[in-house]
C-alpha cells in the first residue's frame, strides 16, 4: 500500500490542480482531498486561497456543471440536485443560477418520458396502486410532488 500522505505544500498544488483540471471540483471535494493528505488547517486555507484565485475551483461553475449533467445524464429531478449541492456546502445562489441551466420544456419532457416508461414497466393492475408506485419513483428521483401528481391527474382524467 502505498503512502497517499503529501508533505510539501507546492506538490499538493499541483496535483490539486491536475485534479481540478480533469473535471469542475467544489472546495468540500478538495477540503477532503487536503485532510486525506494529512495536510493542515492553515495548508488546507492556503491551496483553497491560491486555487480559487487561478480558478480551478469556482462554486458558480461547479454549481452549473452538476446540474445539467445530473440532469442530462442521469435524469434526476430539481428537487434531487439540489439536496445533493447542499450536502457539498454549494451556497443558495449558486444552486439557483446551476438550476436555471436546465430547461423548463426539456425537464417536463423528460419528466414525462420517465412517467411512460414507468407506467408501462409497472405491471400492478389496480390503478391507485399503480399511481403511487409511479408517483413514488418520480418523486425519489428528485421531481417536484405537485408535478408529479398533476401529471398522474392529467393523465388519469384523459382514460
Amino acid at each position: 500500500m502505498t503512502n497517499n500522505r503529501v508533505y510539501d505544500i507546492k506538490i499538493a498544488i499541483e496535483r490539486l490542480k491536475k485534479y481540478c483540471s480533469v473535471q469542475d471540483r467544489c472546495q468540500q471535494d478538495i477540503i477532503k482531498k487536503i485532510k486525506h493528505w494529512g495536510l493542515t488547517k492553515n495548508s488546507q486555507d492556503y491551496i483553497l486561497e491560491i486555487l480559487i484565485q487561478e480558478s480551478y475551483i469556482d462554486e458558480l461553475r461547479y454549481a452549473k456543471s452538476f446540474c445539467r449533467g445530473k440532469f442530462n445524464i442521469k435524469k434526476w429531478g430539481k428537487n434531487k440536485i439540489k439536496y445533493e449541492l447542499k450536502n457539498k456546502n454549494i451556497s443558495n445562489n449558486c444552486i439557483l443560477e446551476g438550476l436555471n441551466e436546465i430547461d423548463e420544456f426539456s425537464y417536463l419532457e423528460t419528466m414525462e418520458k420517465i412517467y411512460k416508461k414507468k407506467k408501462e414497466n409497472t405491471l400492478e393492475k389496480n390503478i391507485f396502486i399503480k399511481n403511487n408506485k409511479i408517483a413514488s419513483f418520480l418523486i425519489n428521483k428528485g421531481y417536484e410532488s405537485n408535478l408529479v401528481w398533476d401529471r398522474i391527474k392529467q393523465k388519469n382524467n384523459k382514460i
